[in-house]
């Protein structure tokens, strides 16, 4: 089978499977939600075998120890993806809600009903849990899914995705709901950027070569989840510890993932003070720091920074740190040079974190937290498909509701338009 023929298979299976789901109860798509989390669970065995095959060909290559992190399938990772399927499981069912209705004059009655976008391509890299959130998604709002995962994480990929069609169809779910590409060959990618016959929408999930990639060659609309270039801001007012503990826990928990913090803003007017002590526990946790001159003089031995490292999302223990005049330069550095992803404020002046949130345009912003909580299933969506970058038609971290869309419906007695 070419690879064209094997990409277009998997499309139909989950064209002709998405029919059978959008009708399917919530009970049933609960019940396998669950047995998809026992299976993983399960399966543990497995899965860490099928994985440490990924991170020794990762190793063998030279891959980055951030990159190896995301491809790692640890016990709590995997005791995470069974989490974010019962959390979905949890969830209201939004399949057939109406959203509201209303009465015109003519006596007709209108409203919007949500239905499933259909059937959803993800193309993502290196981080085989989005396997498990993928599909714990799409399943429960009612959408076939055709996963693409990246070469470096195919053995992984394809023992999540056996364990979840297996335990979904115990249930009753039709095959073909959860389809894997399961070759290598990036001719498949393009393959599937045509397949707009049985593709509804692309969320591809990865590195910015991979978006624009799929941006300019797909067929498909696209819902862009680009890079996660994430700012804090520590203002004049900002209680010195707890800015601290955020830039450390948004820098260096978990530095190779999109809401982990690239670039700290520092007002000027406590700069000398809190700026040499934070920066000294920035080095000893291993972060490497890039500053602007004022940063430069107030901790020796900075690295300068360029222009370039105001746009880098470096996905590593590196930092670029600017000082500036106020709030209103703040705000206008991370609208030059931020990626709409995720801001953060550390300040005690109530008016300065109501006009960061109003004036900041990005898709989550906080006030006094780390931008770490850009995240589904940290704000509650029981998991994420990924983080919208763009506005049409998500923007944000997207669960159930952003994988459905509404149609009108109306109900009447006989009228006719004169």
């Amino acid at each position: 089978m070419s690879v064209r023929q094997d990409v277009l298979r998997v499309a139909q299976a989950a064209r002709d499977a998405s029919r059978q789901l959008a009708k399917t109860r919530a009970t049933t798509k609960n019940a396998a939600l669950l047995g998809m989390a026992e299976g993983l669970e399960k399966g543990r065995k497995h899965l860490k075998h099928e994985n440490e095959k990924d991170l020794a060909a990762a190793r063998h290559k030279g891959l980055s120890a951030a990159l190896i992190d995301r491809l790692t399938l640890s016990d709590k990772v995997i005791d995470s993806m069974a989490g974010g399927l019962r959390e979905v499981a949890a969830l209201p069912d939004p399949v057939g809600e109406i959203t509201g209705m209303w009465r015109r004059p003519n006596g007709l009655l209108v409203g919007r009903q949500r239905i499933p976008l259909g059937v959803i391509g993800i193309i993502y890299e290196a981080r085989p849990n989005v396997t498990a959130d993928a599909a714990g998604l799409c399943l429960k709002s009612g959408n076939g899914v055709v996963l693409r995962g990246g070469s470096e994480a195919i053995f992984s990929n394809i023992a999540v995705a056996g364990i979840l069609t297996e335990a979904a169809e115990r249930y009753g779910i039709p095959g073909g709901a959860i389809g894997m590409v399961q070759t290598t060959d990036r001719q498949a990618v393009d393959e599937l950027l045509k397949l707009d016959d049985y593709i509804d929408v692309i969320i591809p999930r990865g590195g910015e070569e991979l978006i624009r990639k799929v941006v300019q060659t797909s067929r498909i609309p696209v819902i862009k989840h680009y890079k996660g270039v994430c700012h804090v801001f520590v203002d004049e007012s900002a209680d010195h510890d707890m800015a601290r503990s955020i830039i450390l826990n948004a820098k260096t928990q978990r530095p190779g993932v999109c809401n982990a913090a690239e670039t700290l803003l520092v007002h000027r007017s406590v700069a000398a003070e809190w700026l040499p002590t934070t920066a000294a526990v920035l080095i000893e946790q291993g972060v490497e720091l890039r500053g602007c001159p004022e940063t430069k003089r107030l901790v020796p031995g900075v690295k300068e920074a360029v222009d370039d490292d105001w746009y880098a999302e470096y996905l590593d223990l590196i930092l670029a740190i600017r000082v500036v005049a106020d709030i209103d330069e703040a705000i206008a550095h991370i609208e030059r040079y931020g990626s709409l992803h995720t801001e953060s404020i550390v300040t005690r002046d109530v008016a300065n974190a109501r006009r960061f949130i109003d004036e900041v345009n990005s898709s989550c912003v906080f006030v006094n937290a780390s931008t770490r909580f850009s995240d589904g299933f940290e704000l509650g969506l029981g998991a994420e498909i990924g983080i919208s970058t763009t506005k049409l038609h998500a923007f944000g971290p997207m669960g159930l509701l952003e994988l459905t869309t509404t149609k009108f419906i109306g109900f009447g007695d006989g009228q006719i338009r004169s």
